[in-house]
């Protein structure tokens, strides 16, 4: 299967992947295998399977997005993934959504900006904590390996419209960490599973007030 069929797969719906998307998507890829041996940008056992491990994975998260939205906030952005991944499917998809990136480490946050800068993606990025940024009334969160559910969405509610969307990115303990979340916590959640490991699972969460 090439690059191009990959992501369609990863995208599941009728949009047509360019070979500029797939370009974009590679620079990414070489960046990050540039930056890591400074700042382990991504885990360096990951190095060689970026494009599934990590592209991939952060691509199938687009399907919560739609032309009415305006802001989609990525918390914890770390090495980019999945926020970076989410800008450049926006600039190619939906060019009037904003993409906003949370990295409290500066020298990862240094690396988002300069590496939306060689792709040639606007992005903002907030070097500081997603618990001290200004309330950002944002359409979609989004998180990846940040954090328990119940954390995430302690997070997230200080940030998301009340119409919003949660999009969070979980390994193979998603039921145990939603049935914890619950005690605290009201949302109606999409459950699916990942295409990129069978024991992993994206969650779309709507309706979030606390419990």
């Amino acid at each position: 299967m090439t690059r191009e069929e990959r992501l369609g797969r990863a995208l599941g719906s009728d949009l047509v992947v360019s070979s500029r998307l797939v370009r974009r998507l590679e620079l990414l890829v070489d960046l990050v295998q540039k930056w890591n041996p400074t700042i382990n940008v991504v885990g360096r056992s990951t190095t060689d399977q970026i494009w599934e491990r990590h592209i991939l994975d952060s691509v199938q998260l687009f399907s919560c997005a739609a032309a009415s939205q305006s802001l989609w906030l990525d918390i914890g952005s770390g090495g980019g993934f999945p926020g970076l991944v989410i800008a450049i499917l926006a600039d190619e998809f939906l060019p009037d959504l904003k993409v906003a990136l949370v990295e409290s480490d500066k020298r990862k946050a240094v690396f988002l900006s300069e590496a939306a800068r060689q792709i040639g993606i606007v992005v903002a990025v907030h070097a500081c904590r997603t618990e001290t940024l200004a309330p950002q009334a944002a359409d979609v969160v989004s998180a990846r390996a940040l954090a328990a559910l119940d954390d995430l969405c302690g997070y997230a509610l200080r940030h998301l419209k009340a119409s919003g969307i949660c999009a969070f990115l979980k390994g193979s303990g998603a039921e145990v960490e939603i049935e914890a979340a619950r005690k605290a916590w009201h949302f109606e959640v999409d459950r699916v599973s990942s295409i990129t490991d069978s024991k992993a699972s994206v969650l779309f969460l709507r309706d979030l007030r606390r419990g």
